[in-house]
């Protein structure tokens, strides 16, 4: 037995690894911070995106019947646009023979080029009364339309009834869409109509104080008096007729260039055109019904041209964006335009997700049932049964909770061990308190080792350079064994190309929410995926709370490394590229504590995730080595990078898009889809619990796993590749335990 002493004082001197894991704590602050930027950043994204999609259909009264008893009786029966001055309401009807060509619910990427295609032919002016949200997403074709002589006015941002929103929610809508109107085309607007408006007579005591208001703050609402409800689409030749008005009268005349299939309404537009012409109509804006108005005159008709020239000096509804206006549009549309680009670039990675995931699931379903049936045959044999005594090595730091269990344990073996428990510095007493299991188990095989502070993986050398056996197992110390484990996990020692042999992990307090969650996550995510990998021959870690090496093959890769905070995974692939070969030893069970608490467990989940990029990275010379050191390589990296780490970073877009889908797309379809995931999900896992001969009850918890547990391996995986990216380094992390796993026949399943 080696005893080193530990200083003695007043006050107790920080340890390397508490000064170590306060450095790295300090460290990793900003990096969680930067990682929660990037998700709250993909989260707006997502959330613009779905807002500037909001559904926009045909232009349907959405209530009748409704009292206009509030509503002055010159506004009923006047004209079509409305206007406040001095507090007073008037309206401005459309001179004889004048037609107002008004277009609602663009600006859309198909329809509305070709309009403006066609009004250019004809030399015609018009006004457009735009949605804020197609505004922001296509504000190319609102500057063209703006540049060509073409009058915009606000049709909300969203396509939503005013006459039932808040205050609050109607001066929204203005506004964004000015901002959208000013990012776009560098202009404001004092025009307005209400989405679902028709002749000013279905004005009711629901929207006349919504008028009221936005005219008492300039705007001007304008309303048709001739609709050609190309919505309906009735065909052209009824477009035509609908949108004429009767006799010599003029009109405000409505049409669509957006809102759905508009291709009668591009075919029915020139026909119209040139009939109204033929009638002696002359085509001005809405501006310029109000100018003539104002001042007593039309604008003359005449052969048809001419007619644009003399309405540019007509858009008086246009004010120049400027200052904190202009800067704000602008930087609406360079959201829009990131959302644009981003959504569209993140559902193709959907796509190849789901594919991922679903084959992923699919390829460990039928590699780890062909993996079942290999090794349970009765006449499977690994080779002569292996007797010859091992050593168990205990590397143990501040565990004073656990360390006796795990001795007790170990004290019930029926396999001839030896056990090395190196005291890593420990402050606690878990030296003494191992002395005095080892003692009243009357265990002479125990040996214990101490040495000053210096981590997981000196600990595990110097308990391999101590151990008189050629075989060394290596667990944690808060871990037990079974009485059959350690003869099953040697077994495979048989077959001398076996250099290495990983058992089977499972969590000993499962009782509480976070461990059932972490028990699914063992049996389904680690145990199944290593059947898979076994079979393949491409095992990437060896669990630390129980696997079995050669001693000479440790010493051949230079035993355990400290260059990453995997240990278990950094020197798994350095046996591989040694030409060993690692196996999984589904009967050889270990019973671990998982961490208790939420935060423990973004300790332990972010060490593991950012220690297993550490080790691929350091070998990734893999890929191109040659022969046997190879396969891993060639087939175990590509595997792990892409089921455990690209996958899972990605993965959340599952999530984000069903929610998406819930909120603006289709409730029930999206939680359908979702439904079936889980489903899926939930085979697999089953199954993984029929191998492992686990109580089906646990998976009660999944759905609820899903829900809440999924998403913070997520964080936690950003949170390391965020690091990894920056350069970062952290130190392994003691987790508090209870030591509330004992012997494994106190664990039920």
């Amino acid at each position: 037995m080696t005893t080193t002493t530990p200083s003695r004082g007043r006050r107790r001197a920080p340890t390397r690894m508490e000064r170590a894991a306060g450095r790295a704590a300090a460290l990793q602050k900003p990096r969680v911070i930067l990682a929660l930027l990037l998700l709250l950043g993909l989260t707006s994204v997502m959330l613009l995106d779905g807002y500037l999609r909001a559904e926009v259909g045909g232009d349907q009264r959405v209530r009748d019947g409704a009292s206009s008893s509030k509503v002055p009786e010159e506004i009923l029966d006047g004209g079509p646009i409305i206007s406040f001055r001095g507090g007073r309401a008037t309206t401005t009807s459309v001179p004889a023979k004048t037609i107002a060509l008004t277009f609602d619910d663009g600006p859309n990427p198909t329809y509305t080029p070709q309009v403006l295609k066609i009004l250019e032919k004809y030399d015609v002016p018009a006004t457009f009364f735009l949605v804020g949200s197609m505004v922001s997403r296509y504000p190319e074709i609102v500057k063209d339309m703006v540049d060509q002589g073409n009058e915009v006015g606000i049709h909300t941002f969203t396509h939503v009834d005013l006459s039932y929103q808040s205050d609050a929610r109607v001066r929204r809508e203005m506004t964004q869409t000015q901002l959208a109107l000013a990012g776009a085309a560098g202009i404001t607007t004092t025009l307005f109509r209400a989405p679902y408006s028709s002749e000013t007579d279905a004005i009711d005591n629901y929207s006349w104080p919504v008028y009221k208001k936005l005219g008492e703050e300039g705007y001007t609402s304008v309303f048709v008096d001739t609709d050609s409800d190309d919505w309906k689409k009735p065909g052209v030749s009824k477009i035509v007729q609908w949108a004429t008005p009767t006799g010599t009268s003029g009109a405000s005349v409505l049409m669509h260039d957006a809102g759905g299939d508009r291709e009668q309404t591009l075919e029915a537009l020139p026909k119209y055109i040139e009939k109204m012409r033929a009638k002696g109509y002359t085509f001005t804006t809405i501006s310029g019904v109000v100018e003539a108005q104002n001042a007593d005159a039309r604008i003359p008709a005449g052969n048809g041209t001419g007619e644009r020239n003399a309405t540019d000096r007509l858009q008086a509804a246009h004010r120049e964006a400027t200052g904190t206006t202009l800067y704000e549009g602008k930087a609406l549309v360079a959201a829009v335009a990131v959302a644009e680009y981003t959504v569209p670039t993140l559902s193709v990675g959907l796509v190849v997700v789901g594919v991922a995931v679903l084959g992923r699931f699919g390829m460990m379903l039928v590699l780890a049932r062909r993996h079942y049936r290999q090794r349970n045959k009765r006449r499977f044999c690994w080779g002569p049964e292996v007797t010859r005594p091992v050593s168990v090595i205990v590397p143990a730091y501040n565990e004073k909770e656990c360390i006796a269990n795990t001795l007790e344990s170990l004290a019930r073996s029926t396999h001839p061990i030896e056990v090395i428990v190196v005291d890593d510095g420990s402050s606690d007493g878990t030296s003494e308190i191992a002395r005095e299991a080892a003692c009243r188990l009357g265990m002479t095989n125990v040996r214990i080792i101490r040495q000053e502070n210096a981590g997981k993986p000196a600990a595990l050398n110097n308990g391999v350079r101590s151990a008189r056996h050629d075989i060394v197992v290596m667990m944690d110390g808060d871990t037990v064994f079974e009485p059959d484990t350690v003869r099953q996990l040697v077994q495979p020692f048989a077959d001398e190309q076996v250099g290495a042999v990983a058992g089977n992990a499972k969590v000993g307090n499962r009782n509480t929410v976070i461990g059932a969650w972490q028990h699914i996550e063992y049996v389904m995510g680690f145990n199944l995926d290593r059947r898979m990998y076994d079979l393949l021959r491409c095992m990437p870690t060896i669990p630390g709370a129980i696997g079995a090496f050669r001693r000479d093959a440790v010493l051949q890769v230079g035993g355990m490394s400290e260059d990453t905070l995997a240990e278990d995974t950094d020197i798994t692939i350095a046996m591989h590229r040694a030409g060993w070969r690692v196996v999984y030893q589904e009967h050889a069970r270990a019973w671990t504590e998982a961490p208790g608490s939420l935060k423990q467990l973004w300790s332990q989940r972010y060490r593991w995730s950012y220690g297993t990029m550490q080790a691929l990275w350091k070998h990734r010379k893999s890929l191109t080595d040659r022969g046997p050191s190879g396969r891993f390589g060639r087939v175990g990296m590509p595997l792990v990078v892409i089921f455990q780490i690209v996958t899972p970073v990605f993965a959340p877009l599952i999530d984000v898009f069903t929610a998406y889908s819930m909120i603006f797309v289709d409730f029930r379809a999206a939680l359908y889809a979702w439904l079936a995931v889980l489903g899926i999900q939930l085979v697999c896992a089953a199954y993984a619990f029929r191998l492992d001969r686990e109580k089906y009850r646990y998976l009660l918890m999944m759905p609820l796993q899903q829900l809440a547990y999924r998403q913070m391996m997520y964080l936690v995986l950003i949170h390391s590749c965020v690091t990894a990216l920056t350069g970062g380094r952290l130190r392994w992390q003691k987790l508090k335990r209870t030591g509330e796993v004992g012997t494994p026949a106190g664990v039920g399943r």
